[in-house]
């Protein structure tokens, strides 16, 4: 049976033959001895020790002996566990309250992962390059309108997210403010209208990170989240851009928005 801390394991039982030697060699000692014993004197030595046991090691090494040793991965995990025992035993030793007070600071820390996790999201790559915006057949800014206010009202924040941000875009491109541009990213859009709407900027640069972060980088979105941008996309609607060189170049344009 292993040491405390492993795993409990039954020793392997020798295969007959391996007692028929042992009897023999133990019948051959006691055979020694008594006729030591009759003549008195020395026993006589037929075998020398050192060859003895060289004898004993070929004869034990042989294969019928080991047919029921335990594999490598057995061995393998009885280690493991040794070693996950004695760490653990080290610990103990080492932490106010022993076992005890170790249980409590791995719950502590565990505790602390999850809140981690559950504020910052699970980790993921950035992108090297954004993804385009729109993703799907073009649809006017009325129909990404109606489509956000379909997930939201079941408290689909993300696709409420994503749809009323597509709005907003696809309303400036209905109303020239940004020219049609297939592929274009929320940021690349946010950054673009800020130019001619620039008293909403900053607004429409927080609804790009809000949409990037649900579509690309794994957070859940919030109600508040949603409404930011649904009051965005209604305040922009009214606003009046500011003339300039770029956006008198894009003001004749009349196509409808990019294509997804």
């Amino acid at each position: 049976m292993s040491l405390p801390g492993g795993v409990l394991t039954t020793p392997p039982t020798p295969p007959p033959a391996a007692y028929d030697t042992v009897r023999t060699l133990l019948g051959a000692a006691r055979t020694t001895a008594l006729s030591a014993r009759q003549d008195g004197g020395e026993p006589p030595v037929t075998l020398p020790r050192d060859a003895a046991r060289e004898a004993a090691r070929r004869e034990l090494s042989k294969r019928m002996y080991h047919e029921n040793d335990p594999g490598l991965l057995r061995r393998a995990l009885d280690h493991l566990w040794d070693w996950i025992g004695k760490l653990f035993d080290s610990a103990s030793a080492a932490t106010p309250g022993g076992a005890a007070g170790l249980v409590v600071v791995i719950v502590a820390v565990l505790a602390v992962l999850g809140a981690l996790w559950w504020r910052l999201g699970s980790p993921r790559r950035a992108p090297v390059t954004a993804p385009a915006l729109f993703d799907d057949r073009p649809r006017s800014a009325a129909e990404h309108r109606a489509a956000a206010e379909a997930h939201a009202a079941q408290g689909h924040w993300n696709q409420a997210v994503q749809e009323r941000m597509r709005a907003v875009v696809r309303s400036l491109e209905e109303r020239a403010l940004l020219d049609v541009r297939p592929g274009r990213t929320a940021d690349e859009a946010a950054a673009e209208a800020g130019r001619a709407l620039p008293a909403h900027a900053d607004r429409l640069r927080t609804a790009a990170r809000d949409f990037d972060d649900v579509t690309y980088g794994g957070r859940a979105a919030t109600e508040q989240a949603y409404h930011r941008i649904a009051d965005l996309d209604r305040d922009l609607r009214s606003a009046q851009p500011v003339l300039t060189s770029s956006t008198a170049t894009t003001a004749p344009t009349t196509h409808r928005g990019a294509a997804g």
